[in-house]
């Protein structure tokens, strides 16, 4: 895991719509809550400067925040986020606190390497196919990884990689796969693009064609 990500916040007393509506328009604050771990939830605002910056970088989305809070501290990890429909603005946010010593389950994206080596493109004239761009993983807090990384340049045209393929990490694991054989879908593909496929149909056609042409052997 990369440096921890760390957040200022300000407990918040005055609740509702009206009062999330007065922090966001007035004082530039985001309302959000903590909750989870057997503590009560707590209400608290943030400067939407920070956590707007933060959101900026893939890894806030799949690591381990630091709230400081009235003298304390929570190590959580973000559940959900609210933006606004038209506006580059952070709305609400959910923190659901974390353990250390117990498994958390995150989405964390999936990073594609070699993807212009890949033989599939270079050689067959396919096209990758992104499937999935990110992954629900199972693992203790300290061994979230920012993302999972696939290497894709061996993939042919046809080709694919499905979740139980993928190598991860020590100490994670995929939920869905427990679920049986019908759960272990497809992260990544290698398609025939149009222009690839008219080609195969061409060529299938002429050797037909050319099979057509062939006399056909005759009894004595």
């Amino acid at each position: 895991m990369a440096n921890e990500f760390e957040l200022d916040a300000e407990l918040r007393t005055d609740l509702g719509k009206g009062a999330s509506r007065r922090l966001r328009r007035l004082a530039d604050l985001v309302p959000a809550v903590v909750y989870g771990a057997g503590k009560d939830p707590v209400s608290i605002s943030i400067p939407h400067k920070d956590i707007h910056k933060a959101c900026s970088n893939e890894a806030f989305f799949a690591h381990i925040i630091k709230i400081n809070v009235s003298g304390g501290s929570d190590n959580a990890i973000i559940k959900d986020l609210q933006r606004h429909p038209a506006k580059d603005r952070i709305m609400h946010a959910d923190f659901l606190r974390v353990q250390m010593d117990q498994a958390i389950t995150v989405e964390v994206p999936l990073h594609f390497t070699n993807e212009d080596n890949c033989i599939g493109v270079k050689q067959d004239g396919g096209m990758i196919s992104h499937v999935a761009t990110s992954l629900e993983i199972s693992c203790l807090p300290g061994a979230l990884p920012e993302y999972i990384e696939i290497d894709v340049a061996e993939l042919k045209l046809g080709d694919s990689i499905h979740m139980s393929e993928i190598v991860l990490p020590e100490g994670v694991e995929i939920p869905e796969l427990s679920y049986g054989e019908d759960h272990d879908q497809v992260v990544v593909a290698i398609n025939a693009t149009r222009a690839t496929a008219e080609d195969d149909e061409d060529e299938e056609a002429g050797e037909e064609a050319a099979e057509g042409d062939t006399p056909e052997a005759t009894e004595d």
